[in-house]
């Protein structure tokens, strides 16, 4: 018996079912920039386990890494997390939990390989996923913060940026991430 990688049921049928489903969730976003082989094969792997415990959400996979906005079953996070520390290439990946969330904001499953996990415009060989920064706890942001000679720069677009941003922060007046890279450039130079 073959095990099911895609949704098989219509758009109707799954909202109405996550609507009338009492189980607790937990929606959750992260992403990483990693290299990543195989992305059509750990597609399919993750699929098959996540499907079983429940996830529901979008996934998108690349060479260049992973980007994900899903929900859980609050009752399986521990097993997410477990799984997810299966691959070295997601062990110890920050969580991104969604405050006042219901957890019913998706309503099936998708994961998805592409090109690129971000539309940058970059060539592949443009960066080396590999070399990220530091993640800072909420206390090293705050001593960041405090040095004169700390710059931000928020990578949100134009419209995200007026909702909120990085008080001081270098906002860059564009409608795209692609548009982004140049203008920071430009306004870091």
């Amino acid at each position: 018996m073959s095990t099911r990688l895609i949704n098989i049921y219509n758009k109707e049928e799954l909202k109405e079912q996550i609507q009338n489903d009492p189980t607790p969730r937990t929606t959750i976003s992260f992403y990483r920039y990693v290299n990543i082989e195989d992305p059509q094969a750990m597609r399919d792997e993750l699929y098959r386990t996540w499907f079983a415990m429940g996830v529901l959400g979008r996934i998108y996979l690349a060479k260049e890494g992973i980007n994900a906005q899903f929900s859980v079953p609050t009752a399986n996070m521990e097993m997410f997390r477990q799984h997810l520390e299966m691959f070295k290439e997601f062990r110890n990946m920050p969580f991104k939990i969604a405050v006042e969330d219901d957890g019913k904001s998706f309503y099936k499953l998708t994961i998805k390989t592409r090109n690129k996990i971000v539309a940058d415009g970059l060539d592949d060989d443009a960066f080396d996923t590999t070399n990220v920064g530091n993640h800072l706890d909420a206390e090293a942001w705050n001593e960041a913060m405090e040095d004169d000679d700390t710059v931000v720069v928020d990578m949100r677009n134009h419209y995200e940026s007026e909702i909120g941003h990085f008080e001081g922060a270098i906002t860059p007046d564009v409608d795209t991430f692609r548009e982004e890279l140049q203008v920071v450039k430009q306004e870091l130079a």
